[in-house]
This record gives C-alpha cells, structure tokens and sequence, in this order.
C-alpha cells in the first residue's frame, strides 16, 4: 500500500524535484528519514500520510484502497449554525466551484428533490427566506425559535447577500442536466405555509416569497426550451429531464475530463463528498440510466412540457389562494 501510495506521489512532481527532498519539506524530517519512508524502509505513520496526502491533494481513498472493502471514506461539509457560518459555507463553495469554470468539459447533474439552490440566491424575497429557514433547523442557540421573517431581514448583512449571489453567478457558466418531478416545488410551498400559518411569516411576506417563485419557474422554463443557461456568457448547455419513475435526491454530480465527484446530502445544507472512483463512476452509470427513464422536457413536445410548468404554477397559485383566505392578523 505504502509503495504504491509513493509511486502515486512520484507522479505528482516533475522529473527534476527530488520527491525525498519534498517528503522532508512536507514532513519536517531528515533527509536519511525521508530516504527510508520514500524506499518503504520505514513505514509512513497514519498522521504523515495524511499530511502528505492534503498537500498533494490525493484522495484517502486512493491511499488506502478502502472502496475495495465496500468502505468509503467521505469529506463533511462544516458546520452551519450562525450568519457568519452560512457566508463561509458559501464562499467555501465558491472556491470549489470556481476551478470548474475553467474547464470547457466541466458539467453538473443535479437530482432535485427541491429546487436547485442556485435558484434561490438572487438577492430576492426567496434568497433571504432560504436563509431564514436554514438558520432556523441550523442555529444551536436558540436564538432563531421566535424570530419571524420580517425581524430577521433586519440582520442581513450586505456581505452575506452578495456571497450568495456570487456563488449562484458561477452556476451560469457550467453545463447542466437536472431531474424534476412534480413534487420539486414541494417543499419550498410547505415551508411556506408552515410559517405563515405559524405566524412566523407574514402575509405580504408570504405573497411575495410566491411571487419568487412564480418567477423561478418561469426562469427554468425559459432554460428548458432554450437548452441553454439564461444569463451564461459561455453559452453553457441546460437540460431538464422529468422523472418520475425514481426519487429525487438532491445529490450534485460533477464531471470534468480529469475528475468525477459526488455531494450527497445527509441534514440540512451539510453534505458528504465523496471522490472515491469507482463509487463515481456507479453514481454516473446510475444517472446515464435515469435519463433513459426520463423523459427530456425539450423534446417531449409543447404539451407536455406546458403541463408540467403549468402544473408547478397551480400549485403556488393555490397556496397563494390558501395565504390570501387568512387575514394578516399576525403583526
């Protein structure tokens, strides 16, 4: 494991660096200590093959060969409980995503269970009710519980807003395939009503968060027929498949012509990534046979693409109509 492991860092560096003088560097050691871990005389501690491993960027599940076991080692994504931590989380996923701008092949499936996120951060009435409801599932404070919707936009910062809108800007400018089905809407509609009807959400409030997403479907609409992203300078490519055979996931795939990588989510907002290759390339067979189950909105027919969008806009406009029953008694 050890051997192939320093076979696999050998491949790292260009012929003329001295892999024993960079594993030296790396691990603070002697150059004798370094010779004897680079020609498996000593064994590398757990501790050192970490260390190299992050500074390589090399996949522990590379180096430790684990998927051959059915075991996966997985990256977590940090934890969210305050403003400061959702704005991180965002400027963390920027920087993940900002490589893949610069790939012509890079492309990304989503399986929707909700609507994509990249939807929701427009700097809109729906952006900062994202934020309100995941602080809410998220803070450990406490603070959260009473708090409505309308005391919470008073503590918005600029600097949160616009790291949310950067981070969606970079979404235009890959190639993208996602699953729907009519249940994608969903629960964006039920968190809705939960916290009007809760008192958490006033009724102007609540109106306008529709009006959001009246705007959401038409935007997703529009991409559908054009097969193109709307506002994307590279004429990245958009695909949308209904799919009602399977569930949706909200599992993220991402493809480039090096690398195949996978978020899966497992609470709110907090996701695993998992790199291992083989487990990539199931992820990816598994999708490729779920656009054969699906049916491709584009080519569907105007019919049936119409139902559908049709069908997501009478469920906002029955919520709208539930919302407007109840008067703003609230405030």
């Amino acid at each position: 494991m050890q051997e192939q492991f320093i076979k696999h860092l050998r491949l790292q560096l260009p012929e003329e660096v001295s892999l024993i003088d960079e594993v030296s560097s790396i691990l603070n050691v002697s150059y004798d200590a370094a010779y004897r871990r680079v020609n498996n005389k000593t064994s590398l501690s757990l501790e050192e093959a970490v260390i190299l491993s992050k500074h390589y960027k090399i996949s522990l599940n590379k180096l430790y060969e684990v998927g051959e076991q059915h075991t996966l080692l997985a990256e977590k994504s940090p934890t969210i409980s305050t403003i400061a931590d959702l704005e991180n989380y965002f400027k963390v996923s920027l920087q993940s995503i900002e490589p893949l701008i610069r790939l012509k092949s890079a492309s990304i499936t989503y399986s929707a269970k909700d609507i994509p996120i990249f939807y929701t951060l427009t700097n809109t009435y729906i952006t900062k009710y994202k934020f309100y409801v995941w602080l809410k599932f998220l803070s450990e404070d406490g603070l959260m519980a009473k708090t409505t919707f309308e005391e919470f936009l008073e503590t918005i910062p600029d600097s949160l807003i616009e790291s949310a809108v950067a981070l969606a800007d970079r979404y235009n400018y890959i190639n993208i395939t996602e699953f729907w089905n009519d249940n994608t809407i969903n629960g964006t509609l039920q968190q809705v009503l939960y916290y009007f009807e809760t008192g958490l959400v006033s009724q102007k409030m609540a109106l306008l968060i529709c009006k959001d997403l009246q705007d959401i479907v038409s935007h997703v609409e529009q991409q559908t027929i054009n097969q193109t992203i709307i506002n994307s300078k590279n004429n990245a490519s958009y695909n949308l498949y209904k799919s009602d055979l399977l569930t949706m996931s909200n599992t993220v795939m991402i493809n480039t012509q090096h690398q195949k990588l996978f978020f899966t989510p497992f609470t709110v907002l907090k996701y695993f990534k998992i790199q291992h290759p083989a487990t990539c390339e199931e992820m990816d067979s598994f999708f490729a046979k779920q656009i054969k189950n699906s049916k491709q909105l584009v080519s569907a027919g105007e019919k049936d693409r119409t139902q559908f969008f049709n069908k997501m806009r009478q469920k906002i406009t029955s919520v709208i109509s539930r919302i407007n029953m109840h008067q703003d008694s609230f405030y």
